[in-house]
């Protein structure tokens, strides 16, 4: 695919090398839990489908739930919501992080919704 070149399909992609950080730590006593962002970046995800050659929308273990956000956050790290959350605004809280303004709005709450849709099928 060419800079600036939108994918013509959607569709999803599974992470096969995917591996879950340990976010999630209890005291010895078990009466404490701590519950840690994970470490995120561009490799730190789930499910993703791809909306141009250097940016997709991706899904990923967070706080017991899958967070959905863009795979790449130049404008601010750690932007994402709940995969439960409507695709509409999920896709407002995240658009900071879109960065290619070549990609149409309605093609990002698109992916969300395939992602949204795959996990509800998949029960993931």
């Amino acid at each position: 695919m060419r800079p600036g070149e939108r994918r013509k399909k959607v569709k999803i992609e599974l992470n096969p090398e995917f591996v879950k950080a340990k976010d999630e730590f209890v005291a010895p006593d078990g009466k404490a839990r701590l519950i840690t962002t994970p470490p995120l970046d561009k490799d730190y995800w789930l499910i993703r489908v791809q909306l141009s050659e250097n940016q997709a929308i991706v899904a990923f273990p967070k706080f017991r739930t899958l967070g959905i956000g863009f795979q790449i956050e130049k404008a601010s790290w750690n932007t994402n919501l709940p995969y439960t959350f409507p695709a509409k605004k999920i896709y407002e809280h995240i658009k900071i992080n879109k960065g290619d303004a070549s990609i149409p709005d309605e093609e990002c709450i698109k992916a969300i919704r395939l992602i949204q849709k795959f996990i509800k099928d998949k029960k993931v």
